[in-house]
């Protein structure tokens, strides 16, 4: 169970990475048409106006897609085999199927949009909530059926969850950037009118704000004494943050080439993935509780 949800969790991580690979290399359009590739074809075919190299790219994001639904599936069927069985691993586990249909939907309608900005954005999006509920599978897969109990007071979990919510306005408006971006995933596609100084600017007062919050979360959980293993979570989270605050300037400096910007997205899976360990690690459910064997067969006596 542990390993097919940590497997669910990169794949969800991956398809992000072979989403953007899909924008910037202009292959947005590869398949035009959906659920169909082209018209009367599932798989691409000859056409003079779609290069074969676009169709292949955005055909093999979509052929990922069954490869999440595949893990998925074996992620449900490994909860539902769980004995004891428990409530919030099984609804965790349901969830993920249902979401990967949902962000297929999105996709299909973004494809039937012409790659409109606000499909793409939405489409992003979706998948940083699927991380952060496959980061939540993983720590279900290792914990009891036991009630939360917070391992640190209100007001730091407090402060935790504004961060999160600043977080997702950052993500946000980093779609907003990638809007205004020359990476449309189509040529012809039209841009977001606000321009990318504008909403880098804004991209870049968010972060500033989240790194502020981090930096209060950090001296927060020095006072309280927090667990090792959530001070090791809140390093990791640090770090990546850092991390991807460099990649972003370097990418803005050097006018977002296509390297970087997979390298990007790559980070804001990562930084979303850590920031829900952050999160889930500020309470605590249990050890997993196996189940008692089965007593031995009385031998009789001679």
């Amino acid at each position: 169970m542990r390993r097919l949800a940590v497997a669910n969790l990169v794949a969800q991580i991956g398809i992000m990475v072979t989403g953007v690979t899909v924008r910037v290399t202009g292959s947005g359009l590869g398949c035009p048409e959906f659920p169909q590739c082209f018209p009367g074809s599932m798989v691409p075919v000859s056409h003079a106006d779609v290069a074969p190299l676009h169709q292949w790219v955005e055909f093999g994001n979509r052929l990922l897609t069954f490869v999440l639904v595949a893990i998925a599936g074996m992620v449900l069927l490994a909860a539902l085999g769980t004995r004891p069985r428990r409530r919030r691993l099984t609804v965790l586990a349901a969830v993920m199927p249902v979401g990967i249909v949902v962000q297929a939907l999105i996709g299909g309608f973004t494809v039937l949009t012409d790659l409109a900005w606000g499909g793409v954005s939405l489409h992003l999006m979706a998948s940083a909530v699927l991380v952060w509920l496959s980061v939540a599978l993983v720590g279900a897969a290792r914990e009891g059926a036991g009630r939360a109990r917070p391992l640190v007071p209100g007001s730091v979990r407090g402060l935790v969850a504004v961060s999160s919510g600043v977080l997702a306005a950052l993500l946000v408006a980093g779609t907003l950037v990638t809007a205004a971006g020359p990476h449309a995933g189509d040529a012809a596609t039209p841009r977001l009118g606000l321009g990318v100084e504008a909403t880098a600017q804004l991209h870049t007062e968010l972060l500033f704000g989240y790194l502020g919050l981090l930096v209060g979360i950090g001296f927060a959980l020095r006072a309280v004494a927090a667990p090792a293993v959530l001070e090791r979570r809140f390093r990791v989270l640090l770090a990546v943050v850092l991390a991807q605050g460099l990649l972003g300037s370097v990418q803005y400096v050097l006018g977002v080439p296509e390297v970087l910007v997979v390298l990007h997205v790559l980070g804001a899976g990562l930084v979303t993935a850590a920031a829900a360990a952050l999160w889930f690690g500020t309470v605590e459910r249990g050890a997993v509780t196996d189940p008692a064997p089965a007593a031995a067969p009385a031998v009789p006596a001679h």
